[in-house]
């Protein structure tokens, strides 16, 4: 499992680590792992132009002494630094020692376009707000140049802590990241700018409990849920989809094709798309009689398609087994019904619905996606999936939340949503917990778009088709 944890808690176990070390060791070795990283970007680093934009904190340190290794290999390492006087000192000897220079106060932006490698140590992990005045040409320069951009711990610009975005920022290829990954690597808006991300240990001892966490295909293969030998369709697992109306059949249509894969035994429809939902899956078990009287159930999914339909999103909050609430359902349960709720409840908004229920711009919520998905947590005491290009799981009681990047563009098509209703709702009926059936669905949901597209346009229906493949791949 990938694991993000905040400054506060970083820097206090970079302090304890150094009292153990000897002054310095823990520099030399974030920079030695950059300057691999970096040697490994370059391919061939004899004869390389590489500069290095150095600030004032610990990671214009690193950049320094990682250049003095690049120019010990016979790269031509120029820095260029934003604050000379208060530039790391040792780095700065050794990058000159190593044959390495300073660069004068002229034609930097040129000199940034003529390099095969740039290295961003602008900004340490302390930094917050975007870029100053001062650097923003060198980041626009660096953005333009056919040079690889590497950042040092982070893009220069971004917020560490929260993944937002206020400003100008450095747009990176590749991120080296020291003993640790950060929350803002792994959080949309600011992942956008890390590019590819690479781990270097420098052996911090970390809690047991990070800020973000991020499954991994093993992850996800301890949580699917597998039949005994023993297992029968009830005993594996009975959903409930309540959802779909004449104006919406293809919701209900759509959501039952994801719960059909989703690990349950059986599907239980309740709406009025029932005849649509049969000529497409006739082995669901449909019932016009309202949510009450449609059989035993081990979770509901409720909302895809629901319209006006707030009767039936009232009875289904008011069963006593796990819901998933999505799409309509969203809008028409009240904050009351879902708080006062002693089953595990999920939500599963898109960044629009999350504004529609925080009273804010939807801008809002993509520009600070922690921030929302924990706040609605807390507001409708649930757990909340807020769907995007990096979706996130937070549970009401606090802890980690979980972070899912499996998914693609492609998936934003009609539809998508409601198979990842159903899939979730399944692996709830199945057993999961409400934060275990929210992140398996969306790794699963994200990895079924990435199989079912192959970087082409894709249907919904396509999307759930492809589910028993990223299945497959997980555990195989």
């Amino acid at each position: 499992m990938r694991t993000a944890y905040s400054v506060e808690t970083v820097r206090a176990a970079e302090r304890e680590l150094m009292a153990r070390l000897p002054d310095g060791a823990l520099m030399q070795r974030a920079a030695a792992g950059l300057a691999a990283a970096c040697a490994d970007l370059l391919g061939r680093v004899y004869g390389s132009r590489v500069v290095l934009l150095v600030g004032s904190g610990d990671n214009g340190g690193d950049a320094l002494y990682a250049g003095a290794r690049l120019a010990r290999r016979g790269a031509g390492v120029k820095a260029v630094l934003l604050a000379p006087e208060r530039a790391h000192a040792g780095g700065l000897a050794a990058l000159r020692r190593a044959g390495g220079s300073v660069a004068g106060t002229g034609a930097v932006e040129e000199l940034i376009g003529r390099a095969d490698l740039v290295v961003d140590g602008i900004v340490g992990i302390g930094g917050k707000g975007g870029l100053r005045s001062d650097a923003v040409p060198l980041a626009a320069a660096a953005e333009r140049s056919r040079a690889a951009v590497v950042a040092v711990d982070l893009p220069s610009g971004v917020d560490v802590d929260t993944g937002e975005v206020h400003g100008a920022a450095v747009r990176a290829d590749l991120t080296v990241t020291f003993g640790t990954h950060k929350p803002g690597l792994l959080v949309d808006p600011a992942r956008e700018y890390a590019g590819s991300v690479r781990l270097v240990d420098i052996g911090l001892e970390l809690p047991a409990e990070p800020e973000l966490e991020a499954l991994q295909h093993a992850d996800v293969a301890r949580l699917l849920p597998v039949p005994a030998v023993e297992s029968d369709k009830y005993r594996r697992g009975v959903v409930g989809v309540a959802a779909g109306s004449a104006r919406y059949p293809g919701a209900a249509v759509l959501a039952v094709a994801g719960a059909l894969r989703g690990g349950a035994g059986a599907v239980r429809y309740v709406g009025p798309a029932g005849d649509a939902v049969i000529a497409r899956f006739p082995e669901t078990l449909v019932s016009d009689q309202g949510p009450k009287r449609a059989g035993r159930v081990q979770a509901w999914v409720v909302g895809p398609g629901a319209g006006e339909d707030a009767a039936t999103v009232a009875e289904v909050l008011a069963a006593d087994v796990p819901v998933l609430i999505d799409a309509d359902g969203l809008r028409l349960a009240e904050v009351g019904a879902v708080r006062g709720r002693t089953a595990p409840t999920l939500m599963t908004p898109h960044a629009g619905e999350a504004a529609a229920l925080l009273g804010v711009a939807r801008e809002e919520v993509e520009g600070a996606r922690l921030g929302a998905v924990r706040e609605l947590a807390g507001r409708y005491g649930a757990t909340v999936l807020l769907k995007g290009s990096t979706t996130l799981v937070a549970d009401s009681g606090g802890g980690a939340v979980r972070v899912n990047a499996t998914g693609t563009g492609w998936l934003a098509t009609a539809g998508s949503g409601d198979v990842l209703s159903g899939l979730a709702g399944s692996l709830l009926a199945a057993g999961l917990s409400a934060v275990d059936a929210g992140s398996v669905g969306a790794y699963l949901h994200g990895l079924a778009g990435r199989f079912a597209a192959g970087g082409a346009p894709v249907g919904a229906h396509d999307v759930a088709a492809a589910v028993p493949g990223a299945w497959r791949d997980v555990v195989e």
